[in-house]
Order: structure tokens, then sequence, then C-alpha cells
């Protein structure tokens, strides 16, 4: 298999690594097709995009005309022989902030369109990155009933077709779910071993893996984090802090809940705990809620463990990576 090399850090590429699961889902879905969009959610960093970006060059090598887009990053990949369609992304990148971003989540509807329609494409997949945030979360449902559109009343017949959508925003989750638009399939964060695939990467010097798997739940994006700040988490939980807008008014009116979340997050899960803190720490992209069953066939590549509270992880409720349980956590120690 072809393998795309991504950018860790300003220097640094690495090779794509692990995931053999979830690659084989997407080709289990080149040969069946999407009946509906698969709409992927899960913890900030935890390798949505390099999947994606994987999944763009498999499909081009299973003869699909491939275009995966990222809206909010102003980045596209077009694996296809039409020069018009690369020429009209390549365009619309260059626009205003602001303007391009939701011209490129409207761009990548319009070009599969016209490639099953006035191309006559009959194998088509269109990979759709952190869209929600591009379009506004108010468009998210109306953006997935057309991408269903497409598969359901396509302009022509198409051979094949794979439509994916990656977002990190939980409450975008809800918003979607309230429909049968869509399947919501879960993605974790990389899993022990391949996570050390990815660790073995990078030069040295660096701690030792079990010391930076116990930080980063074997999150990609908060290593790579913790590497350019030659390892001082400290450094990240300040950010976090800030980012995440743990404010004293926020950890105070909540602090009995988060101090009994941060030893195990499954007593978020109780009926007691108000509606109101659960929406709240999924707007802060804190914790993922109601995880589910950990059937493989439920999650896109390997499913998070059971129960682990050393990284956060409980049956139902989890942090969406150990550094930010510790960010509150420091938070809480301040205000005592």
């Amino acid at each position: 298999m072809n393998r795309v090399k991504l950018l860790f850090i300003p220097g640094l590429e690495v090779e794509f690594v692990n995931r053999d699961r979830g690659i084989k889902q997407i080709i289990e879905w080149s040969v069946k097709s999407t009946r509906f969009p698969i709409v992927v959610f899960g913890p900030e960093g935890c390798g949505k995009t390099a999947w994606l970006k994987q999944a763009a060059l498999v499909l081009r090598d299973l003869g699909f005309e491939t275009i995966y887009v990222d809206p909010l990053r102003r980045d596209y990949i077009s694996y296809t022989s039409v020069r018009d369609i690369v020429k009209k992304f390549a365009e619309t990148v260059i626009e205003t902030i602001g303007v391009a971003e939701f011209k490129l989540a409207t761009l990548a509807v319009d070009v599969i369109k016209e490639l099953i329609g006035k191309w006559k494409k009959k194998k088509i997949a269109i990979l759709i990155d952190d869209v929600f945030q591009a379009i506004g979360l108010d468009k998210a449902e109306i953006y997935v009933k057309e991408l269903l559109g497409l598969i359901e009343y396509p302009p022509e017949s198409y051979e094949g077709i794979v439509v994916i959508v990656a977002t990190s925003e939980g409450v975008t989750r809800w918003r979607i779910g309230r429909h049968r638009w869509a399947w919501l399939i879960p993605m974790w964060n990389m899993c022990k071993e391949g996570f050390r695939e990815l660790y073995d990467k990078i030069p040295n010097p660096k701690p030792p893996f079990e010391d930076v798997w116990r930080l980063t739940g074997g999150n990609p994006n908060t290593l790579s984090q913790l590497y350019q700040v030659n390892w001082d988490f400290n450094i990240i939980i300040k950010n976090l802090i800030e980012e995440k807008q743990l404010t004293p008014t926020f950890t105070s009116r909540w602090r009995g809940w988060l101090e009994k979340a941060v030893e195990d997050p499954d007593t978020l899960w109780s009926s007691e705990v108000p509606e109101e803190l659960i929406n709240e720490l999924e707007a802060r992209n804190l914790i993922i809620y109601f995880l589910r069953d950990r059937d493989p066939v439920l999650w896109i590549d390997e499913p998070p463990p059971e129960k682990d509270l050393e990284l956060g992880i409980g049956r139902y409720v989890a942090w969406q990576t150990p550094l930010y349980r510790e960010a509150v956590k420091k938070v809480l120690v301040e205000m005592s």
C-alpha cells in the first residue's frame, strides 16, 4: 500500500502508520459504496485527518476520482484527471479568509455533482475534514442532507461512491444524530502498538515511551505538541487552560462534579449530573460523552479500552486526552 507523508511539525515529515483496520474499512466501503454519508467523530488530534488523507490515496489507487477537502485549513487533494476541477480548488483557496473556507465546503459538493453528471465519472469519493467549523454548526444538518442527496439522487448513475465527513465537534454529533441522514462512527486515539510506531519515528532525545503514552493517551497531535515544546507538558497544560476557557467562574460553578470526574469520568454518567455541565464540557471538546460498546464493528479502526482510569477513559465517558484532564485538575488545585 502506498502511504502518504504527513507534516508532523515544521521540518519533520512522517509516513502514515498503523490504522490498518481503519484502512480495511475504507476498502470495504469502496466495494459496497456508502449507503449514507459516514460522519466520523472523535477526540481533537486523534488522527482523523491523517486517516482521511491516507484514505484518499487508497481510493485513488482503487480507481476512484477522489476529492479531499479541509475547508478550515484551506487544504485540498484532488485525485482526478479533470483539470477544470483542480483549477476551481486552486482558485478558491487563495480567496479571502472567511470566504474561501465556506466556498471550499460548498465547492466540494458541486464538484462531485459535476464528476458524476458532466464528466460521467463512475467511481467517486468525497472526503471532507472539519467542515462543520467552516460552515457553522447551525448548517451541519443541511450539509449532511445534501451529501445524502448525492448518494440517493445523483445527476447520473454511478458505479461506486464513498462519502466521509470528519469532525471533532461533540455538539455536531447530536445535531446530526437526530436524523437518519448519516452513519455516525467514532474514532479513538491510536492504540498503544500503533502509537509506539509513531513515537519511534521521532528523533532523540525524548522521554521513555511509557511516560509519553500516559501523557497523550495515543493522541498524535498531543505528541507533536510535546515534541515542539521539548517535552515540557506544563506548557501545554497552561495553553489548554486558556484555549478551553477553564475560567474561575466555570470551574468554581462545577467544582464538585469536576473533582470527581478527573478521578473517574464515568461520574458524569450519573443522572444527577446537570445536563448543562455535560453540554459545556462537550462544547469545549474536553470529553467524549456516551462512549459506544467496544465492538470493533461500531468503531473506525480500534476502539478504546473498556476502562482505563490512568488515561481518563471510563466505560461511558472519557477525557479526550489525559492532558485535558490534567488541565482541569491544575485549575482545581490552584483554586484550593
